[in-house]
C-alpha cells in the first residue's frame, strides 16, 4: 500500500514585495509536481512585474530587483489566472498541494486575483476541493514541544532535507514538499491512516489552536499584533466604509 506521503504531490510557493497579504504583491511563483519520491519533478515558474515599487528589503531576500522585474516580468493579470488554473488542475488530478505557511501564499494569490481579475482563488476549486499540506502546521502539531524556530530553513535542517537556493520559489516549493514527505515517514504511525482530505480538515483545527496560543503569548508580552486563526485562506476583509 502506498501512503499519501509516498505518492503524487504538488507544491506551491511565491516570492513577494513584502509580508502584508492585503497590500503586497507576488513577484515570482512556482508550482512543483512530483509523482513519487526520487522521481524528477516538473516545475512551472512565473516571473511578475508587479507594477509597484519593489522594496530593497524584499530584494535582499529573494534577489529580484525592480529593474529586473520590469525588464523580464510579465503583467500580473494573466499570470495570476495561469497560477490559479494550475492549482485547480492539480486538485482535479487529486494531488495534495504542499504550501509552507499556506495562509500567506494562498491569501496573497487570492488578493492578486481579486485585484487583477475581479475573481477569487476559491472559484478555481469549485469542481475539486483544495487539499493542502502545510509543513509548518504539521510540524508544530506533531512535534509541539520542540524548541526553536520553524521556518522552512529550520524544518529542512531538522528533517535532513537539502535546501539549495533558498528564497527561490521553485527551490522552496520542492524543499517544502520533501519536508512533508519526511514528516510523513517520521510520524507514519500517526499519519498513514489519515487521507489528505482528513488532514486538510484537521490542520484547520490545529492551526487555529496554534494561532490562539501565539495570540496569548503576544498578549502576555504586551504586543498588539493580531494572529489570524484562518487556514489555509484568510477571508476577504470587509470593504472600508
Amino acid at each position: 500500500m502506498t501512503f499519501w506521503y509516498e505518492g503524487p504531490l504538488a507544491a506551491f510557493d511565491t516570492e513577494t514585495t513584502g509580508v502584508d497579504v492585503e497590500t503586497d504583491r507576488i513577484v515570482s511563483a512556482a508550482v512543483v509536481v512530483q509523482d513519487a519520491p526520487g522521481t524528477r519533478p516538473r516545475v512551472s515558474r512565473w516571473l511578475v512585474n508587479p507594477g509597484v515599487p519593489v522594496p530593497e528589503e524584499a530584494t535582499a531576500v529573494h534577489g529580484l530587483t525592480e529593474e529586473h522585474l520590469q525588464r523580464n516580468g510579465r503583467w500580473p493579470s494573466p499570470v495570476m489566472e495561469e497560477i490559479a488554473r494550475e492549482l485547480g488542475e492539480q486538485a482535479m488530478r487529486g494531488r495534495p498541494l504542499v504550501v509552507m505557511n499556506a495562509p500567506f501564499d494562498l491569501t496573497l494569490l487570492d488578493r492578486e486575483l481579486r485585484r487583477h481579475r475581479a475573481s477569487s482563488l476559491e472559484r478555481w476549486f469549485a469542481s475539486a476541493p483544495l487539499r493542502v499540506l502545510d509543513p509548518r502546521v504539521l510540524d508544530k502539531h506533531l512535534d509541539r514541544y520542540r524548541k526553536g524556530r520553524r521556518t522552512l530553513t529550520d524544518l529542512c535542517a531538522h528533517y535532513g532535507v537539502p535546501l539549495e537556493g533558498a528564497h527561490d520559489a521553485a527551490a522552496d516549493a520542492l524543499a517544502a514538499m520533501e519536508v512533508v514527505r519526511a514528516l510523513g515517514r517520521r510520524f507514519a504511525t500517526r499519519l498513514e491512516r489519515l487521507s489528505p482530505a482528513e488532514l486538510h480538515t484537521l490542520q484547520a483545527t490545529w492551526h487555529a489552536a496554534q494561532a490562539r496560543g501565539l495570540q496569548a503569548w503576544f498578549t502576555r508580552s504586551g504586543s498588539e499584533e493580531i494572529v489570524s486563526t484562518d487556514w489555509p485562506l484568510r477571508p476577504e476583509l470587509p470593504a472600508a466604509a
